[in-house]
């Protein structure tokens, strides 16, 4: 693993293996790794209910897609690149999502880092595994790793993902490090009753993938005052299955209970609630909505709270806004919070 086209080769192998793991393959070239990988996923499952199969292989999928020779190119080939393998960056990832650390992962590793990870207990089947296939491919990168669960030290940098609670200690604890922390961020849709149906069926994705447990999940919607919630649940009927979750229908029934007894005005539909709130996070099995009178009113939102706003979906009402439907994919040069992960990684 001493060099760049060696790196970039690895994981693009890892992706290959990640799009047979997506699409079950029965007759891979590392049918024995796809093999591997099932049995993890259930027990990832076993472990962790909310993260099912069907979003585990989703987050395959979604790599898939993105670790190729091409991008891979492409992407580190924006950079002024340097030889990091000395250098050590501590990374603590959250676990709310399957590998939502991982991205992390993949800036540290490509530019030969040395890294100590410490993995959220949610989440720490799936990473291991990985670094296996990928030592498999290149022997001697997992000497590059160190999973540890004690506190972090002996290293250089540091990019910690975790709550807002959580980020108050990390300001501290790495205070005199260079860093990335990250806090709770949430994302928002925009309307303006023209969305088609495929539109809306597509937002459903965004609000109703991963449970809506992840930054990039919508939360929050910002609708017309004129709007007709009728269009939007009729188009959210594509995702009704997900009351059958068992975690997700003790949320529903425990929200609906709240709002009932504190006699909160909601609609729902038997598998999610729409509650107007100025709050920008919602709970799971709630979206939350704002009404608007003027795209100036958009804006002013947006500004207001761009520091804990990670996306916006709509059909390009404002600017850098994603279409519907693309929330849950980020592409491989789409960063966290908006901060430059190897740019950080690179001035370390």
């Amino acid at each position: 693993m001493d060099t760049i086209d060696n790196r970039i080769n690895a994981f693009h192998n890892l992706g290959k293996l990640f799009k047979d793991i997506s699409i079950q393959s029965n007759n891979s070239t590392q049918q024995l790794w796809v093999d591997r990988f099932n049995q993890e996923i259930e027990t990832a499952n076993q472990y962790n209910k909310w993260f099912t199969r069907e979003y585990i292989l989703l987050s395959f999928q979604n790599w898939s897609k993105e670790l190729n020779k091409k991008n891979l190119s492409l992407w580190i080939n924006n950079y002024p690149l340097k030889d990091c393998s000395k250098k050590t960056v501590a990374i603590i990832m959250a676990g709310n999502l399957p590998m939502v650390g991982f991205h992390d992962f993949i800036c540290s590793t490509i530019l030969n880092y040395n890294c100590l990870i410490k993995m959220s207990s949610d989440d720490k089947i799936i990473l291991p595994v990985i670094i296996e296939f990928l030592d498999y491919l290149n022997p001697g990168f997992n000497s590059k790793i160190e999973f540890t669960e004690k506190p972090i030290k002996d290293f250089d940098g540091v990019i910690a993902t975790g709550s807002n609670s959580s980020f108050k200690y990390f300001e501290y604890y790495f205070k005199k490090y260079p860093k990335i922390l990250r806090k709770n961020r949430h994302s928002i849709a925009i309307l303006d009753g023209n969305e088609s149906k495929q539109d809306l069926i597509n937002l459903g994705k965004d609000v109703f993938y991963y449970f809506g447990m992840g930054c990039r999940s919508v939360s929050k919607l910002l609708v017309p005052n004129d709007y007709d919630f009728d269009l939007l649940f009729n188009a959210f009927y594509e995702h009704k299955e997900i009351i059958n979750h068992n975690r997700y229908a003790n949320n529903y029934d425990y929200n609906k209970a709240i709002y009932l007894m504190s006699e909160q005005k909601f609609i729902e539909n038997g598998f999610i609630m729409l509650k107007e709130d100025q709050k920008l996070g919602s709970p799971i099995s709630c979206l939350f909505y704002e009404k608007y009178n003027s795209n100036n009113d958009i804006n002013e939102y947006i500004n207001n709270n761009k520091d804990i706003i990670q996306c916006v979906v709509s059909n390009f009402l404002t600017k850098n806004s994603i279409p519907f439907g693309s929330s849950q994919s980020p592409k491989i040069e789409n960063f966290a919070d908006n901060i430059d992960t190897l740019n950080f990684l690179l001035k370390i």
